[in-house]
């Protein structure tokens, strides 16, 4: 790609944007356009071809028949996955993370294929559902401060052994397997289930995938006050909850 540009790709916002999932691409043009570059986003509807050309994909969250439409779609379409074989860099969050796996349960009680872009298999939850605020510490290789987020779900996220836990849990549920982790991710896919947006409260995810996407070890700073008060303000909160 050229280093002045970037093509930014959301993925089925008729289907796949619960809990203001939208912001995370609104977050990522703008911390881009910050930077200075040239960002062409393309918001692709369910009724579209996924294009194969983009370099930042995200998968917002959805209710259970929506998902399963979506999961069909983008199995026969296959262009989200031929964009990951490209280099492409996909960030999805509950339902779109659950589709990133290899199966998940559907709104008819049947499991349902995925993309197999991420090791991970999902379930449906016996106990009660997962909701509220979460606080975890964000896998050390990525080098990113805490993560604060919201989740809502019923599903439990099973890594295999070639994902990585994307973080873990100081409170909060993550993949509600009970072993304290929360989404996955291997090179270039990433899976959580925070919703917030998770961009608005985690804006130097939002960075990490435009370095990724740059091939570059930095980007120039820029004035995150704004997110900075709205991370504080949710961390404290749910602290205080949990206290």
């Amino acid at each position: 790609m050229n280093q002045n540009s970037l093509r930014l790709v959301w993925v089925y916002p008729d289907l796949l944007s619960t809990y203001g999932d939208q912001g995370n691409a609104l977050v990522v043009e703008r911390r881009a356009r910050q930077r200075g570059l040239d960002v062409s986003r393309l918001d692709v509807r369910s009724d579209q071809q996924i294009p194969t050309s983009g370099d930042i994909y995200l998968v917002g969250g959805g209710e259970d028949r929506p998902q399963r439409l979506a999961a069909e779609r983008l199995r026969r379409d296959g262009g989200l996955n031929r964009a990951v074989s490209n280099g492409a860099i996909v960030f999805s969050v509950c339902a779109g993370y659950q589709i990133l796996g290899h199966e998940f349960i559907n709104d008819l009680g049947q499991r349902e294929p995925g993309l197999g872009l991420l090791d991970v298999v999902s379930t449906r939850g016996e106990g009660e559902r997962c909701v509220g605020d979460v606080l975890g510490d964000i896998d050390d290789r990525l080098g990113l401060p805490p993560l604060t987020g919201f989740e809502n779900h019923q599903g439990v996220t099973h890594l295999g052994p070639s994902a990585r836990p994307f973080a873990r849990v100081r409170f909060g549920n993550g993949n509600g397997t009970g072993d304290g982790t929360e989404g996955a991710y291997n090179d270039t896919v990433f899976g959580t289930y925070m919703h917030g947006p998770v961009m608005a409260r985690n804006p130097h995810i939002a960075d990490l995938l435009l370095k990724l996407a740059l091939d570059v070890n930095a980007l120039p700073p820029v004035n995150d006050e704004w997110y900075e008060a709205l991370r504080n303000e949710r961390i404290t909160a749910a602290t205080q909850a949990t206290a």
